[in-house]
């Protein structure tokens, strides 16, 4: 019986550690230079974030893993707002690290009408944007408002991300630049 109360404190104490550990929090900031990239989308084709500079705002709204209750949640709340984004002058983007297959039927399962973009190889850009868990091998919630000259306006991380409210008011403000 001790061995059993041994074990199990053990256990106990090793879950303890493992959900102590907080999620990496990115060291990006407002103002800095979003970093570059060119991932494959949901529509087909890759996208490369700098082609949007001088055209349109950017919403990065990462998700750990598609067909999963947060992710689904977060992902619907774009869809169903998506017009207050588009009316901002916004293109957003759902990044994961899945794989394009499996976005194309999480995106289309929830009716989304725009693109989720796959960091599923290298987990490169999770990595650049600071929020890979790489025990994981995926990025933690995060999303990255960005002006059309490239820099992050807003960032959210973590559950509260889930909400969308932070990113449509920063994109409205950028509207009325």
């Amino acid at each position: 019986m001790n061995l059993t109360i041994s074990a199990l404190s053990l256990l106990l104490a090793a879950a303890s550690a493992l959900l102590a550990q907080a999620p990496p929090k990115t060291h990006l900031k407002t103002g800095d230079l979003a970093p570059d990239f060119t991932l494959p989308s949901t529509e087909g084709k890759p996208v490369k974030l700098s082609d949007f500079r001088g055209r349109k705002n950017v919403v990065l709204a990462f998700f750990p893993a598609a067909f999963t209750g947060g992710c689904t949640k977060e992902m619907q709340a774009y869809q169903l707002d998506l017009a207050r984004f588009e009316n901002a002058d916004t293109q957003v983007f759902g990044v994961s690290t899945d794989n394009v297959p499996s976005q194309k039927r999480f995106a289309e399962d929830l009716k989304l009408t725009f693109p989720i973009l796959s960091d599923f190889v290298t987990r490169q850009v999770s990595k650049d944007y600071g929020i890979l868990i790489a025990e994981r091998g995926l990025a933690n919630r995060a999303t990255f408002v960005i002006d059309k000259e490239g820099r992050i306006q807003h960032i959210e991380e973590g559950s509260s991300a889930i909400d969308i409210t932070g990113a449509a008011t920063a994109c409205s403000r950028l509207k009325g630049r």
